[in-house]
Parts: C-alpha cells; sequence; structure tokens
C-alpha cells in the first residue's frame, strides 16, 4: 500500500475543499459585495451565492441597513452666551457600496465625528430660546449640512434629532422665575378682564333698578334673607325706613322751634343732613 499517494490524494482533497470554500461567497439580502480583483474595483455583486477566484479576488461585503449613531453630548455656547450640554441620535445609510468603501477608511468613525462639530456649528447659531423652541429646525439645518458631506462618501443621513439639552442649575432657577412671572401676569391679566366684565354687569343692573323701583326694594329684601341666614346680632334699616325717621326728625324739631320761639305754626329750618346710607348696622 503505497501511503505516499495516499497522503498526497488526501491533502489535494483539502486544498480542493479549501479553495472551493475561498470561491463561494454568500452576499446577504441587506448587503452588497464590492469585488476588489488584484487591489482594483471590477465589479459589485449583488445578494445571492457568488463565486470568487481565490486569492486574486477579494469580496468585501456592505452593509445597506440604517445605522443608528449617538452623538455623545457637546458642550456648546448659544448665540446669547449660554452653556448646554446638547446630545444628539443620527440615522445614515449606505447608497453607494463602492464610494463608502473606496472614498473613506472608515465612514462610521467620519460620520460620528462630523455629526459632533455640526452639532456645535449649528447649535452656536441660535440663542437659548430658538434651540428650546425650534428643535425641527436645528435638526434640518444638521442633517443638510450632513447630507452635503457624506454623499461624496456614498452615504445618505436621513434622520438627526436632538436628543437632550441639559441647562446649567442657575439657568433653570431663572427660567423658573420667568414662567411663574408669566403665570401671575396672565391671572392678573384674567383677574382684570373679569372685573370689567362685572363691572359693565353692575352698570346695567343699576340702570335697571333705576327705571324699576321695585326690583331695588326686592334686592332690599334679599340682602336682609342673606344676613339674616348667619344668625348673627346685626340689624340693617332698608333705606325707605330710614327716610321715613329723618323726615319724623324733622317734623319734630319745627315743632320743637315753633313751641320755644311762640309762633304756632312757624316753620323753622332744620339743620343740614347728609344723605341717610342705602344700609345702617347698629
Amino acid at each position: 500500500m503505497n501511503w505516499t499517494a495516499i497522503i498526497i490524494w488526501v491533502l489535494a482533497i483539502i486544498l480542493v475543499l479549501i479553495l472551493a470554500r475561498m470561491s463561494i461567497k454568500i452576499v446577504r439580502q441587506y448587503e452588497q459585495g464590492v469585488l476588489f480583483r488584484l487591489g482594483r474595483v471590477v465589479a459589485v455583486r449583488m445578494p445571492g451565492l457568488r463565486f470568487i477566484i481565490p486569492v486574486v479576488d477579494r469580496l468585501q461585503l456592505v452593509s445597506l441597513r440604517i445605522v443608528t449613531m449617538p452623538i455623545q453630548s457637546q458642550g456648546i455656547i448659544t448665540q446669547d452666551n449660554v452653556s448646554v450640554d446638547i446630545s444628539a441620535v443620527a440615522y445614515y445609510r449606505v447608497v453607494d457600496a463602492v464610494k463608502s468603501v473606496v472614498a473613506i477608511e472608515d465612514v462610521a468613525a467620519a460620520i460620528n465625528q462630523i455629526a459632533q462639530t455640526t452639532l456645535r456649528k449649528v447649535v452656536g447659531r441660535h440663542s437659548l430660546d430658538q434651540t428650546l423652541s425650534e428643535t425641527e429646525r436645528i435638526n434640518s439645518d444638521i442633517r443638510e449640512i450632513l447630507d452635503a458631506l457624506t454623499l461624496e462618501w456614498g452615504v445618505e443621513v436621513t434622520l438627526v434629532e436632538l436628543k437632550d439639552i441639559q441647562l446649567p442649575d442657575s439657568m433653570k432657577r431663572a427660567m423658573a422665575r420667568q414662567a411663574e412671572a408669566e403665570r401671575e401676569k396672565r391671572a392678573k391679566i384674567i383677574a382684570a378682564e373679569g372685573e370689567a366684565i362685572a363691572a359693565v354687569a353692575l352698570g346695567a343692573a343699576s340702570d335697571t333698578m333705576m327705571a324699576h323701583p321695585v326690583a331695588l326694594q326686592l334686592r332690599n329684601l334679599q340682602s336682609l334673607v342673606e344676613i339674616g341666614v348667619d344668625k348673627n346680632s346685626t340689624v340693617v334699616f332698608p333705606a325707605p325706613l330710614m327716610s321715613t325717621i329723618a323726615e319724623l326728625a324733622a317734623f319734630l324739631a319745627r315743632e320743637d322751634h315753633a313751641a320755644k320761639t311762640g309762633i304756632a305754626g312757624t316753620p323753622a329750618t332744620p339743620p343740614a343732613e347728609s344723605p341717610a346710607p342705602p344700609f345702617r348696622a347698629a
């Protein structure tokens, strides 16, 4: 039995299997393969079972799926000199497999670095109020700048979103005071508007009572009922009763003056009286 021939056959079979393994490549559905032959790009291989020439060819697989890339928090000074820490997230995908391999060495690291510098540049052109209220516009500006830069690398940035905005504690307290003052201002405006509406309604009610004296008497009676509910010791005299007492006092003063002067029936001028108030409490 020739052991040398057997060993040669075994080695040949192993070599064939190794070469077959090196020549067979599988490109998955979400990938494209960039085929290099002796260092030069010759073709792009689509998903499926693909064959290459061992040693001569090299097939580099490129994923076409959307990649989520967090942008770490950046210390940024806004246009109105407020220091904030802002983090964001970007989404991108490869649209040209050849450019993403040939034009740049590490496309993920490059996009991460350019996204950080673009975030600082765009936010630095806005004030703090604009940064907090116009996030949609800032996101759009960052995405447009990144898109213009990364298309040369065969990459498209699909979305950029500001994720977190951290403010200094002193600025948080100032914004809280501002929000409280704004709420107080709105409360005072609403109260003033209510007083104005109430004054108009009271004016209309007084005009109605002047035209209908009976309505005033009914309102007096209603006030007496409301006062008497609490079972207090307050006594209220309506305005008509006080007018009668004043007239009686004037009559008695005239009689007393006539008796003293001896001229019966001579009217005496009573002292000046102030008008009786609508109600008197005793």
